[in-house]
């Protein structure tokens, strides 16, 4: 056949066209527009994604804090008082330690319930001594009140350092009052004591015999204890865990007597 032969010339047309159509179609989707925007629209999406997780899951902090007050040691035990906070409230109260042991659990069972009440309609240490239970009283009020001062001294660093566009220094501490305080008389074998107290805010700074058995034997046993007991009523920090002085047996129970009273008037 002459190769410009009409029937020729149409079947090498043919073939051109089918041979362009299988390449036409074996190109088009590594070639198609739409399937290569939604392979390569894929990554940032997932990116995106991954970019709002973090920030949408970071917790805002609740400004809720625990402080543990002090140990205090009282006559029939130590006690210890924990706060939970938020923000500047009082949210819960627990006694971390209290007198154990025979009728002391018992009362301890009864009156640290209502002490944490108490602080929790006070927000303050002015709270009131549960009857019956007036070591442990004083004690929880002794311990609360150092929670508190935890309490304030963190919180005011706080907001000094955290408190934008706060230009103003924060206004200085007042002084802490000064108070005296007397107890009630004791009654002894051998003479009344009377303790007086001196309070620099809720510090005993002083402590001081208005009363004190004398006469005789007692005037010589009066001055050689109760300088002894003054120093230690100081040293113990606010509590009558003191000790006795030898040999002014009566003496020194009297005094204990008295400096707890006025140790309850002082907390009250």
């Amino acid at each position: 056949m002459k190769k410009s032969h009409p029937i020729r010339r149409f079947m090498l047309a043919t073939a051109a066209t089918v041979s362009g159509i299988v390449l036409l179609l074996a190109l088009k989707p590594a070639s198609d527009p739409a399937a290569a925007s939604a392979q390569g629209g894929a990554a940032p999406q997932q990116t995106a994604a991954g970019q709002e997780s973090p920030q949408g899951g970071s917790a805002q902090q609740s400004g809720t804090r625990t402080v543990t007050g002090d140990v205090v040691k009282t006559q029939y035990g130590p006690v210890q008082v924990r706060l939970t906070m938020s923000g500047g409230k009082i949210t819960k109260a627990d006694a971390v330690q209290a007198p154990e042991g025979g009728t002391s659990s018992q009362k301890t069972a009864l009156a640290v319930p209502e002490l944490n009440k108490a602080v929790l309609t006070a927000q303050s240490a002015d709270i009131d001594a549960v009857s019956g239970a007036t070591y442990t009283s004083g004690g929880y009020k002794k311990s609360l009140q150092s929670a508190l001062d935890k309490a304030k001294t963190a919180g005011g660093s706080s907001e000094s350092s955290g408190a934008a566009g706060a230009a103003s220094p924060s206004p200085k501490a007042p002084a802490a009052e000064t108070r005296i305080i007397t107890g009630t008389i004791a009654q002894t074998q051998y003479g009344p004591v009377q303790v007086r107290l001196t309070f620099s805010g809720t510090k005993v700074t002083k402590a001081e015999a208005v009363q004190a058995p004398s006469g005789g034997r007692s005037t010589e046993v009066s001055d050689d204890a109760v300088p002894k007991l003054n120093q230690e009523a100081v040293a113990a920090g606010g509590s009558a865990d003191i000790d006795a002085v030898s040999g002014a047996t009566y003496t020194s129970g009297g005094y204990k007597k008295s400096l707890q009273s006025a140790l309850d008037k002082a907390g009250g």
